[in-house]
């Protein structure tokens, strides 16, 4: 049966686990298959056929594996191979997209920024989701370097994730942002920090809990959830980098210990 099958999801990195924490929040019976692609991490700094050959690659291992629904939890494999891997199978693969639609919608002020990777900024999804969706509102986009790298890194707090985000907010502070917008599936992390920085009357959004309804919705359609009161679904974690250091740091991130196997694609 099609509902026996597991979520599969897959980043660069880890930082996509901030949207694993809210799919199993959404879906606390099905299982899911994640995995790391940490020895090609961060995508940003590679070409598109690379980033796409990974994604279809790692995406095709989970389909071979049972997946019934693949989450793409890295933007900038949305933004360069989504639409590649849509065409190459009948799973559904769901992607990310900022939260600047829901963000605009909500700004109190009309005063909204974004933070994301280089690559992102620099790419043509961001500003096509800005220009459609802005109306009014003052859009700020920042590029973030070297940021989710800390992350990676199981640096969330601390001076080293401070000296590097008080020059990157300075500008939103400067423009009186009243909505933030993490385009990184690592920023969600830095939650607190950034909060920090930027004070309480500036709210954080980001894509996860969208993706967790946009995946329970789906595995509806296709009649393939699991009942919310059957047992606890498993978590496991995939990586192609070194499994101690990814299970190391995974393990900081979601504050619960899970096991990490190697598999090189």
């Amino acid at each position: 049966m099609i509902a026996d099958g597991f979520i599969g999801m897959f980043d660069s990195g880890l930082g996509g686990l901030s949207v694993l924490r809210d799919v199993r929040a959404a879906l606390p019976s099905e299982d899911i298959l994640y995995y790391a692609d940490s020895a090609y991490c961060p995508y940003g700094e590679r070409d598109d056929a690379e980033i796409i050959a990974r994604s279809a690659l790692i995406t095709g291992a989970l389909i071979e594996r049972g997946a019934k629904i693949v989450i793409v939890a890295c933007n900038t494999a949305t933004s360069v191979a989504l639409m590649t891997l849509r065409a190459s199978t009948t799973v559904p693969i769901i992607g990310l997209v900022p939260a600047v639609k829901p963000a605009v919608a909500t700004s109190p002020g009309g005063r909204v920024g974004v933070l994301a990777t280089p690559r992102t900024v620099e790419g043509r999804m961001l500003a096509d989701l800005i220009a459609e969706h802005r109306g009014e509102t003052h859009v700020m986009t920042v590029p973030a370097p070297g940021l989710a790298d800390l992350v990676e890194s199981g640096h969330v707090s601390g001076l080293l994730v401070d000296g590097l985000l008080r020059p990157l907010l300075a500008p939103l502070t400067e423009a009186r942002i009243d909505t933030l917008v993490l385009g990184c599936t690592h920023y969600p992390f830095l939650r607190v920090t950034l909060g920090t920085h930027l004070g309480r009357g500036v709210r954080i959004t980001d894509s996860g809990e969208a993706i967790a309804r946009r995946a329970a919705s789906v595995l509806a359609e296709m009649g393939a959830g699991r009942p919310r009161d059957a047992p606890a679904g498993s978590t496991r974690l995939l990586t192609s980098g070194d499994p101690d250091h990814v299970g190391t740091v995974a393990a900081r991130l979601l504050g619960q210990a899970l096991a990490v196997e190697r598999l090189a694609l």
